[in-house]
């Protein structure tokens, strides 16, 4: 088995400790570092590309900045990000933490049973000899998530925390106890279709429900061009020319939607899709069929140049 690195996040010295005391249980882990306070941690990370990333969301002191935000931070700037284990001192944030993509959570202290597990499901995930970070979803599926149906609920009636529905349905993920097909091998020494289909990953689009006195509005987020801020509101623009407001700020929306929605204005996330042209003299984007222009500032020009980066990344022919 290859070599996997990680790094440790977190302002609690005896938690780094037990932490890298666990993980010595695992010969082919390897520490590259550790880090007290989330500015200290993004370069960390930028500079070691780790495979593992243990992140403490609940740190000792609010000064060290280390929360689920440290995540959004690392999309500043890379285009794939390593696989972020949460490590916390309770479940309370574990809903949010899987709308930000976060690949386990883990209680404090670890366990090595319980980071066996993880590092287990993650080889299963991958198959070995795979490369093991997070890729950016290619364009034509970027609304689709392996292993979770993700839905992030917008509540119009009372602003509560976004819940995650991430259970699947029963019949996806089980299979007869004493189905004999997926106890045997064809002659060709294949296994048969049952469980191939098995070892598939489930695929769902992400879903935002905008829900409002009895009344859910299911939203695919394949169909938002852009989301506009409105005050303390914010109207999300469909390709169908549908307006549809949403009683949480821009930057809640910013914290729990990821690539393609990229923030480029105080005022407006874009979904990169979506964009059929930039023009950086006139610091506009132009949204496709359509005569929207979205304007965009110096303050997020990152973002507009690795937005420009990941569409020359794909099928991209220059003239």
């Amino acid at each position: 088995m290859r070599t996997f690195t990680f790094v440790i996040i977190d302002d609690n010295p005896n938690h780094i400790k037990k932490t890298m005391a666990t993980a010595v249980n695992f010969p082919y882990m390897r520490c590259m570092g550790s880090a007290a306070n989330s500015d200290a941690g993004v370069d960390l990370v930028l500079e070691h590309r780790p495979d593992f990333i243990f992140l403490e969301i609940n740190p000792k002191e609010q000064e060290s900045g280390l929360s689920l935000h440290f995540i959004s931070e690392l999309h500043r700037y890379l285009l794939q990000l390593p696989k972020i284990i949460i490590t916390t001192k309770d479940h309370t944030q574990c809903p949010t933490a899987f709308q930000f993509g976060v690949f386990d959570y883990l209680i404090h202290p670890i366990a090595v049973k319980d980071l066996r597990k993880t590092l287990l499901r993650f080889e299963k995930e991958i198959g070995e000899g795979q490369p093991i970070k997070n890729q950016m979803v290619p364009p034509n599926n970027i609304n689709h998530v392996a292993d979770e149906a993700r839905t992030i609920l917008v509540d119009n009636d009372l602003p509560e925390p976004i819940q995650e529905q991430s259970e699947l349905p029963e019949e996806a993920t089980h299979l007869p106890e004493n189905n004999e097909l997926a106890k045997t091998l064809d002659e060709s020494g294949e296994k048969n279709t049952t469980q191939r289909i098995a070892e598939q990953p489930i695929q769902k689009p992400l879903v935002i429900c905008v829900k409002s006195y009895g009344d859910y509005r299911y939203i695919d987020a394949a169909e938002i061009c852009y989301l506009q801020a409105d005050n303390n509101s914010t109207d999300i623009h469909l390709n169908s020319g549908e307006m549809i407001t949403a009683f949480k700020t821009l930057k809640h929306f910013e914290s729990v939607l990821q690539h393609p929605f990229v923030r480029i204005h105080n005022s407006y996330i874009v979904n990169c899709n979506y964009i059929a042209r930039i023009h950086t003299g006139n610091s506009v984007c132009h949204i496709k069929n359509s005569s929207v222009k979205i304007p965009f500032s110096k303050s997020y020009k990152d973002n507009i140049e690795q937005i420009i980066s990941s569409i020359a990344s794909g099928n991209y022919l220059e003239i």
